[in-house]
């Protein structure tokens, strides 16, 4: 009897062991996927002078809160100090006509091109328009500017992203069950996003509850999607699309206790969604390449500072990121 509860101690002692040293090597693995961090960018633009000296590029993002601005700045700043353009990032603070003034003011202080992810996409237009018309180049980035002030357009099809993701909750739901979405009725980018979500899932059998407005401000979309929650405490789904939608969402979550009874998708990776996507109640995120669209938008600009031509849209993809590939993407939590 005591030889066999030896063995049996061994036993367990040994498995032990071997999830802890499979624990350390996922872990260690996550962390040098991590540190790598993104890939560098392929294409540096060769720079120019402009009125003998360095370009200067302005860049405006949404707000300087969410990492995904941030990555965009990064990737912006790493290819103006590679090839060596002079750059000012201007904070929008999630106010048009703030974003408005810092073009004004950008173009007044002799800067040559402009990059801006705007806030309100039909606001800027008034603002974008004297820029061209003072002959400062502007490139948009993520939000979609339509107007021929524009020379480049650098970001992803929102609402095709929003189908896509769709699609992955329609693959778990298989069409049936009520959604609650977590938008930001402020923001261009996110009621495309809102649309092509809700066109796929109710062309495919399944009905939105109820949309509640975050205004793209993690701290508000957390106190709405409390209410949507508690509103509604047999929702079976919810969709958010954005990240600070998306982090209000995940405390809601958490705090109510809901992880065992709902699903959720949504839009660009934080710490908060990683968590969410190893516990497996995140079952899907847009991740876009915020670096990508940080270079390509630097770029571009600098290219059309130099003279030299740039197509005018300039899509890059985005990528599905599930609990089972999440290990992979872990770079993006990196400012």
């Amino acid at each position: 009897m005591r030889r066999s509860v030896t063995v049996l101690a061994a036993l367990v002692l040994t498995l032990t062991a071997g999830c802890d040293v499979a624990a350390r090597r996922e872990i260690a693995a996550e962390a040098a996927a991590a540190q790598a961090g993104p890939p560098p960018p392929a294409v540096v633009a060769q720079s120019c002078q402009v009125k003998g000296r360095q370009p200067r590029i302005g860049i405006i993002p949404i707000n300087l809160q969410a990492l995904f601005f941030n990555q965009i700045d990064t990737g912006a700043q790493r290819v103006a100090q590679l090839s060596g353009a002079q750059t000012q990032i201007v904070n929008g603070n999630d106010d048009s006509t703030t974003q408005a003034n810092a073009i004004d003011n950008l173009v007044a202080n002799q800067y040559d091109a402009i990059i801006v992810d705007a806030v309100d996409t039909d606001g800027i237009k008034p603002a974008v328009r004297r820029a061209q018309a003072a002959g400062v180049r502007v490139v948009a980035v993520d939000a979609t500017v339509d107007d021929p002030a524009v020379s480049a357009q650098i970001g992803v099809t929102n609402a095709s992203g929003g189908q896509q993701i769709a699609g992955q909750l329609l693959g778990i739901s298989g069409g049936k069950g009520e959604i609650g979405v977590v938008g930001a009725l402020n923001s261009t980018i996110q009621l495309e996003r809102q649309k092509g979500f809700t066109d796929e899932v109710t062309a495919h059998g399944m009905a939105i509850r109820g949309v509640v407005d975050g205004r793209n401000i993690q701290e508000t979309a957390q106190s709405v999607a409390e209410n949507l929650l508690t509103g509604n405490p047999d929702l079976p789904y919810v969709y958010a699309t954005g990240e600070p939608a998306l982090i209000g969402l995940a405390a809601a979550v958490t705090s109510q206790q809901r992880s065992k009874t709902i699903k959720v998708v949504g839009w660009d990776l934080s710490e908060q969604a990683v968590d969410g996507l190893r516990a497996g109640w995140i079952v899907g995120v847009v991740q876009q390449n915020t670096f990508q669209f940080g270079y390509d938008a630097m770029n571009a600009a600098i290219n059309l500072v130099c003279g030299r031509p740039v197509p005018r849209d300039n899509p890059v993809p985005i990528q599905i990121v599930t609990p089972a590939n999440v290990a992979h993407y872990l770079y993006y939590l990196e400012k």
